[in-house]
């Protein structure tokens, strides 16, 4: 009898080919985009994950381009919308059209595809746009489909929204309601460039050479090792952790909290949080080149899990206290060594790619 915790043939070769493919992606990448590497590695775990992601950062720090050149390493198809205040959701989804058969004389409806349909859809600056024409958007990244007409049009796979949001910018937008963000599976936080790295860009995007990237996956190996990362197995005790995490934050539930947590947080993160805190761990660990997930990678994914889950009151608004830093609290008094405590003895030891 096969032993269940050993590693699948098939999946290790899976594993090593995503490994080498992510080390190559940064680096096709790293032609365009310099620094960064937390941002990219971000969203490299959430494509994995078949989730979606919301950038928030000021205008010009290569949010744009950044997206664009990661649909041009995958061989993805990429499509960008410039949301506004005016835009319609037909705008985004499509809309039917009556076409005549010139042979016969008979019309019809027909319809005509948005820009949603589209391997990577870049929604820039989705809070310019009212709720309406967002809800279109974020109905399509739950459901993967588009209706219209009474017909439903499934999107191409594999579909990806990366979203972007200016932080400082905020007359004549319209905030994403709570429930709406809970949608995509990281808020990522875009920073600016360290001084050397800001010189490098400044060489960079000052010259004349036309950067050329190479391919590094198609979608069809995309989907297969998004199946991959599903199947890589996790210890109960990592579970726990990542739970453990995520109830912390709950104000309203009947277990305790700690006390920073009822002093600064209005509402807390829900088993979603716990959830994309669980499958972004294992895309992380198989990017790593490992077959099993660790508390370091629950850690690794918790403030783009969490930042935009865990709602900050106004005393912690009043003492200038982010949803990161509590996260960080968290991660503080939630150590590993008390989640590896909690592991159930009788579990079996997950085994790694060298078996250890």
């Amino acid at each position: 009898m096969a032993d269940p915790n050993q590693t699948p043939a098939g999946d290790m070769e899976a594993i090593q080919k995503l490994k080498g493919a992510y080390d190559r992606m940064k680096s096709e990448i790293g032609k365009a985009i310099v620094g960064q590497e937390d941002v990219i590695e971000q969203l490299l775990i959430a494509i994995f994950s078949r989730g979606h992601c919301l950038l928030v950062g000021v205008p010009g720090l290569a949010k744009t381009l950044m997206i664009r050149t990661l649909a041009q390493t995958l061989n993805l198809t990429f499509s960008r919308i410039q949301f506004t205040p005016d835009l319609m959701p037909s705008d985004i989804t499509g809309t039917e059209v009556i076409s005549e058969d010139k042979a016969t004389g008979q019309r019809s409806l027909q319809f005509i595809k948005g820009p949603i349909f589209a391997n990577v859809l870049l929604a820039d600056e989705i809070n310019r746009t009212p709720p309406k024409t967002q809800a279109a958007l974020l109905e399509a990244m739950q459901e993967y489909q588009v209706s219209a007409g009474g017909r439903k049009h499934p999107l191409v796979q594999p579909f990806f929204v990366l979203a972007t949001q200016n932080p400082i910018e905020q007359e004549g937008t319209y905030p994403l309601p709570e429930a709406q963000l809970d949608r995509f599976m990281f808020n990522i936080s875009v920073g600016y460039p360290t001084e050397a790295e800001e010189l490098e860009v400044m060489k960079l995007t000052t010259s004349p050479f036309d950067t050329k990237l190479q391919t590094v996956l198609a979608g069809p190996e995309i989907t297969q090792l998004q199946d991959v990362v599903r199947r890589v197995p996790i210890a109960d005790h990592v579970i726990r952790y990542a739970m453990k995490l995520t109830r912390a934050t709950r104000i309203h539930g009947k277990e305790p909290v700690p006390d920073f947590v009822r002093q600064w947080v209005s509402w807390g993160a829900g088993p979603r949080a716990s959830q994309y805190l669980i499958i972004g761990a294992k895309a992380r660990a198989v990017l790593k080149g490992r077959f099993y997930v660790s508390t370091e990678d629950i850690r690794a994914v918790a403030h783009p899990v969490m930042r935009h889950r865990v709602l900050c009151n106004f005393a912690a608004e009043a003492e200038g206290v982010t949803s990161d830093r509590i996260v960080d609290k968290l991660i503080e008094v939630i150590p590993a060594a008390e989640a590896d405590a909690m592991r159930d003895p009788k579990m079996p030891k997950v085994l790694g790619p060298a078996g250890e």
